[in-house]
């Protein structure tokens, strides 16, 4: 019974580090009151690239090996938004021969209030294996960086607790 619950979780288990990864990067999602009067700002530009940044940078680190996304570039610039493509993550994945779609997305309400979500789904299911969203306060890079930090730090790569 017991070599059979390991296998079960083994079998569950969501992405391992060595797993091929399809980041297709971060992306704005903005419906400000700001950014309609004003344009868009070019410190959040930079603060998209940032996270960007942040979270390659952390599944490099954790042993994730990330694909190259060139051979599916022309179908992807078509894409205004892959967090919100109706699976078109996990299709492009598939053909670059991923284990998993990720995709990020920042959604800012207003000056005060930014959404941050980071979303890891198995390209042969396309079911999210993990992934979390989180409300921030504050349009600083101080506040991306911690929002991010929480989910990589507590959805992405929080160790699950084994079932005894």
């Amino acid at each position: 019974m017991r070599v059979l619950v390991l296998l079960l979780a083994f079998l569950a288990a969501p992405a391992l580090a060595g797993s091929k990864v399809a980041f297709f990067g971060m992306h704005m999602l903005d419906t400000s009151l700001q950014t309609a009067e004003l344009g868009q700002n070019p410190e959040e530009v930079a603060r998209v690239q940032m996270l960007h940044d942040m979270v390659e940078a952390r599944f490099r680190s954790e042993g994730y090996l990330l694909v190259d996304l060139s051979p599916v570039a022309e179908e992807l610039n078509r894409v205004k938004n892959p967090a919100k493509c109706y699976g078109c993550d996990t299709r492009m994945a598939a053909r670059l021969g991923a284990d998993y779609a990720l995709v990020g997305e920042v959604q800012k309400v207003s000056n005060l209030i930014l959404t941050l979500n980071l979303q890891m789904r198995e390209t042969r299911t396309g079911t999210m294996v993990r992934g979390a969203v989180v409300d921030i306060r504050g349009n600083t890079d101080e506040s991306w960086r911690r929002g991010m930090r929480y989910i990589l730090d507590n959805r992405i790569f929080k160790e699950e607790e084994s079932p005894q």
